[in-house]
């Protein structure tokens, strides 16, 4: 059986903000966004500790930016992209073009 973590069916916007404040997160989202590919957690250009780096991978899911699942021992993370865009028009688009995106 895949272990998969828990993942919200629905966002909050205020949640959704709050996670993308931070420009450690911001520059996840960004990575995921421009790699159009799922991405290890080991495998992110981020300047912090791997116990850090699990923080802003939980705060990104639990805020439903993220998916997570596992391939062998690997946690795997895709933007939820297609998602994002229905429910907050423009949101990540804005994002990764404003400056705090670059």
């Amino acid at each position: 059986m895949a272990r998969i973590p828990a993942h919200p069916d629905t966002f909050e916007l205020q949640q959704v903000l709050e996670a993308l404040v931070d420009p450690v997160r911001r520059s996840i989202v960004t990575q995921l966004d421009a790699g159009g590919q799922d991405i290890a957690c080991g495998g992110f250009d981020i300047p912090v500790s791997k116990s850090t780096a699990t923080h802003h991978f939980n705060v990104l899911r639990e805020a439903g930016l993220i998916r997570q699942y596992y391939v062998g021992t690997s946690r795997m993370n895709t933007l939820r992209r297609a998602e994002l865009d229905a429910a907050f028009p423009g949101l990540i688009d804005a994002l990764i073009s404003g400056p705090a995106g670059r």
